[in-house]
């Protein structure tokens, strides 16, 4: 799984284009529009917008096209109230007809190159989530799309077990949860989770989990069968303390007290487990860094991990509209931090740096991480998981060994 890499030693200095004097902005005025809205932004807020009754529960304010959509289709009350009759957003769930369940990837900055994703949207509702914007490539919206249109993928097991049978694979750790969480709400109902599992337990291949799920103590069996080979670990992301803040930002994931109940728990039974504390937010929960660090070190866990707040593509335009929906009177000072973290840009995607940012605020967050993680003794051992215990599995089309 990933790991933050080291903060410097040192506060960087502002570039001068960002130590100069910038002029302030109101409260909520970001200088940009939702993505999809016309041109007059008082006309696009009001027209993307969603009634609140009809998102209850859920993270983004909006549900406007994704980036490849040819049009934006806004919803325009006539004056015959005729938004009143539109049926508020309920989950959905299709089949993502798949024909591979590991994807690869080259990325420097990671700490695996290879990881499953159970299901495609994502119902947690977290609206920083940096995965929104995979859903425009179904044609979906990132904001309130992503959240309630499901697509699940049930032969995900069968179709793992046949890419281990590969004569030329090599075991390395599978990482799941990287993209969306494989513990969100409708695992309960499908469990693929649980039954790519048990074909990784029987194959004694490798898996780091990263969730925000208690869900996860489902699974503790299987887990900690796996911990005691060193086949398995488990990451926990917790953002802040606060049941009230942990609702606004992330409505249907479990709350922090559940998330560190379960860190104890599967702590108690052997599986290594990390805290992450991702994302963390400039002026909205990186105050609870110490906090988390202190209440996970409680629960027995051993690692830690940050992320910086990261706003690539849709996510920047669904982060800025849920902020001035929720926290207007510092909206304008938020967004002005995270500038200063990104080089002046709201959002850079340079390797190495895109976890962690860079500037003195960027430093600042990573030394009270790890000043925190110095105190607490976190981080003293990596556990690293094992790869020589793997058997592939045998598929029934293959002629079974005369001495197996």
């Amino acid at each position: 799984m990933a790991r933050s890499p080291t903060a410097l030693r040192r506060p960087p200095a502002l570039s001068p284009k960002l130590s100069q004097e910038r002029p302030s902005a109101p409260a909520g005025d970001f200088g940009a529009k939702p993505f999809g809205a016309p041109a007059d932004d008082t006309a696009g807020l009001l027209g993307v917008a969603v009634d609140h009754e009809r998102r209850r529960g859920r993270g983004a304010q909006t549900n406007a096209a994704g980036r490849y959509e040819p049009l934006a289709r806004i919803a325009f009350d006539d004056g015959w109230r005729s938004l009143d009759e539109l049926p508020p957003f309920k989950t959905t769930v299709q089949t993502d007809a798949t024909r591979k369940i590991i994807t690869r990837n080259q990325s420097p900055d990671i700490g695996f190159d290879r990881s499953i994703n159970p299901y495609r949207g994502c119902e947690h509702g977290c609206v920083y989530c940096f995965a929104r914007p995979t859903h425009a490539y179904l044609g979906l919206s990132p904001g309130l799309d992503f959240e309630s249109k499901l697509f699940v993928k049930p032969e995900a097991a069968e179709l793992l077990e046949k890419e281990l049978s590969a004569t030329n694979y090599e075991p390395r750790v599978i990482a799941i949860g990287t993209n969306t969480d494989p513990y969100q709400p409708i695992e309960r109902r499908y469990q693929v989770m649980r039954r790519i599992l048990e074909v990784l337990d029987r194959a004694s291949h490798p898996v780091g989990i990263v969730t925000k799920s208690a869900l996860v103590l489902r699974d503790l069996d299987i887990l900690a069968r796996m911990a005691e080979r060193g086949l398995a670990k488990v990451a926990l992301s917790v953002t802040t303390l606060d049941p009230q803040l942990a609702r606004t930002m992330e409505p249907r994931a479990a709350t922090p007290m559940r998330r560190m109940e379960a860190l104890r728990r599967l702590s108690q039974a052997g599986v290594p487990t990390t805290v992450m504390v991702a994302p963390s937010i400039p002026a909205i929960n990186d105050m609870d860094i110490e906090r988390i660090l202190d209440a996970a070190k409680m629960a027995g866990v051993k690692e830690a991990g940050y992320v910086l707040l990261r706003l690539p593509l849709e996510v920047k335009d669904i982060f800025k509209e849920w902020l001035k929906a929720n926290y207007p009177d510092r909206a304008a000072k938020v967004m002005k931090i995270i500038r200063e973290t990104r080089g002046g840009k709201e959002y850079d995607s340079q390797w190495h740096l895109r976890q962690t940012g860079k500037g003195p605020y960027a430093w600042l967050i990573g030394r009270c991480f790890e000043m925190a993680c110095e105190k607490l003794g976190l981080n003293l051992q990596r556990s690293s998981l094992r790869t020589d215990l793997f058997r592939a599995p045998q598929s029934n089309s293959q002629q079974l060994s005369l001495f197996a």
